[in-house]
């Protein structure tokens, strides 16, 4: 948000003052809107948000303000003036000066988001913040108490936690010394040298970097920030509630901060809502759209306005958990595994784009979606028509955005000799199980990695993919190559941290056994057979759920073969390490 990047108002306010310092405050967009207030951390300026600010501006009155100490802003002296108790009273000072009739929703940054937590920590906080978005920067009292918990109450989980932030926290105690950080950080002071870090430790775009020339004695400066506060705050913490609106937008690739050190948040926050996603400390410049888009649709549900398509998804954040907030496409929702993960996954607040050949059907799973508090949307689709699957990626894109998560779980069946079907029959089967697979997958995954943020890829595979049977040989092939293809797409995504699923479940009680065609029999002797089978599955007793239950621990834990039944996970060790074993058995007359 700079003059040099983006056009500034030619009313650009300068010299906001709070107590004795003068603030240089920068605005875009119509004062008449609600106000974005935007604060930086260490050791960036206003020009942090350059990428940012534009596209908020839009439909936000946007303010953004040179913390003290840093950029065209004053820079006192005493190391005093740069608690977080006075970078709050600067907040509320910029607040009341750019709005003084409405609340600003704030979004901070790395020591922009620590001084907006002391911020929203104070008693009638809500009066001038409407709502906090705070990326990669806690509130210091919390992690104070955090540590505390961990040294009177020690677990492993804590101990591990202490360790690994204090690993990373490590460059905190060395700016604690005299003399020796101002030498290091004279070196890295220079623009081309901090841009090359950032791109080192980050893998940052220097390109997207945006840098003010004071770049060198604000880091300089900025040193200030840890000696008035680390120690003072970790060892006497005193938390205080807020009852502000409160997005965390946890980076899992933090070089600074472990997604860790924020569990204790919700006993604090009364109303927080929390994203993880796998991208590093300066997301501002690594993803900026990213960022921007969860602002807006945070903003957009706090504020009540027109939201942008994708709004709705952060109105299921909810307590925080692991998939809180995600965007999830199903396909073959209408019924079986695919309603059943629908279900779980609502319940853990994920928005659901619910896909079926029978619209009837993948509307009951959007209503029971909706009665579970999830926000869902049905769609017509048939995973075989190539061209109408490319037509549903690129309107889920729009209507809704990137998905998170995708689950290509329509299939269908066939049993019989492969001998006997039909070439209307085998097109079919490979149309529905393996192409649409792939089309899926290759679809959502294009979307995923031009965004940059990660996502995953969950593909309904089948324990018949690894067992071998005369009689469901055609079948077998269409998941064995979901299986394959899983495993290929899950290395050749890895480098952009979109994880890859193969899901196999063995004889589940679903739907698919009694429209399963068998092939070679006639239509009664073929509806006998169906019937009994049916009859067979159902006896099973293992229900979909209980594969839901596996695909949701699948995504969570990034698995990458996940046989389901007691039989699946037998066949596959068997077939791994005994295919004779495996061949034996194919030749029995058994269809299951």
């Amino acid at each position: 948000m700079s003059e040099q990047a983006v056009q500034v108002r030619p009313d650009w306010r300068r010299g906001t003052v709070s107590g004795d310092v003068t603030l240089a405050t920068f605005e875009l967009g119509d004062p008449g809107n609600p106000t974005v207030l935007l604060v930086h951390g260490w050791p960036d300026t206003h020009h942090l948000w350059t990428h940012i600010a534009p596209r908020l501006a839009e439909k936000y009155h946007v303010v953004a303000y040179d913390c003290r100490g840093f950029g065209e802003s004053d820079r006192p002296r005493t190391a005093g003036a740069y608690r977080l108790a006075e970078l709050a009273d600067d907040l509320f000072a910029v607040a009341e000066a750019v709005s003084p009739d409405a609340p600003v929703h704030v979004v901070g940054h790395d020591w922009g988001s620590v001084q907006a937590w002391e911020a929203v920590s104070r008693p009638r906080a809500h009066t001038r913040i409407a709502s906090f978005v705070s990326v990669s920067g806690p509130n210091l009292d919390h992690l104070g108490h955090l540590l505390r918990e961990g040294l009177t109450r020690p677990t492993p989980h804590r101990v591990r936690t202490i360790a690994t932030q204090s690993l990373s926290s490590a460059y905190t105690g060395l700016f604690q010394l005299p003399l020796l950080p101002n030498v290091l950080l004279t070196a890295l002071g220079n623009p081309r040298a901090w841009k090359q870090f950032l791109h080192t430790v980050e893998g940052t775009p220097p390109e997207n970097v945006v840098v003010a020339g004071t770049l060198r004695r604000d880091m300089i400066t900025g040193l200030a920030l840890y000696r008035a506060n680390i120690r003072q705050k970790l060892l006497r913490p005193e938390p205080r509630p807020t009852t502000v609106p409160v997005l965390q937008v946890v980076n899992e690739r933090d070089i600074a901060l472990r997604p860790a050190i924020y569990e204790n948040t919700p006993t604090f926050a009364a109303k927080l809502w929390r994203r993880d996603t796998p991208t590093g400390h300066w997301l501002p410049y690594t993803h900026p759209d990213y960022l921007t888009e969860t602002v807006l649709d945070f903003l957009a549900a706090q504020t009540g306005g027109d939201a942008p398509p994708t709004v709705e998804r952060s109105r299921v954040f909810g307590e925080p958990k692991p998939l809180a907030g995600k965007l999830v496409v199903i396909t073959g929702a209408g019924s079986g595994i695919g309603r059943e993960t629908a279900l779980l996954l609502a319940e853990r607040g994920c928005e659901l784009v619910l896909a079926d050949r029978n619209l009837d059907t993948a509307a009951e799973t959007e209503q029971a979606c909706k009665v579970a508090g999830a926000v869902a949307h049905a769609y017509l689709l048939d995973v075989s028509d190539t061209d109408a699957f490319v037509s549903f990626a690129a309107a889920v894109r729009e209507q809704h955005g990137v998905p998170d998560v995708v689950l290509n779980n329509a299939g269908i069946g066939l049993a019989g000799g492969a001998l006997a079907a039909t070439d209307e029959q085998v097109d079919r089967l490979l149309d529905v199980n393996l192409r649409g697979v792939i089309t899926g997958s290759r679809e959502f995954g294009r979307q995923m990695v031009e965004r940059g943020v990660g996502g995953h890829i969950v593909n309904v595979s089948s324990a018949a993919a690894f067992t071998p049977s005369r009689s469901l040989g055609l079948y077998s092939a269409s998941k064995a190559g979901v299986l394959l293809f899983s495993e290929s797409l899950r290395a050749e995504l890895a480098k952009h941290r979109i994880g890859v699923s193969a899901i196999c479940p063995g004889i589940v009680d679903t739907n698919i056994v009694a429209s399963t065609p068998i092939a070679g029999l006639d239509s009664a002797s073929e509806q006998s057979q169906r019937d009994r089978l049916d009859r067979f599955y159902q006896r099973r007793g293992f229900t979909p759920d209980r594969v839901a239950t596996e695909i949701v621990s699948a995504i969570e834990h990034n698995k990458a073969v996940v046989p389901v039944t007691p039989e699946a996970k037998v066949g596959y060790r068997i077939y791994r390490f005994a295919p004779w074993l495996s061949r034996i058995g194919a030749r029995q007359k058994v269809t299951g």
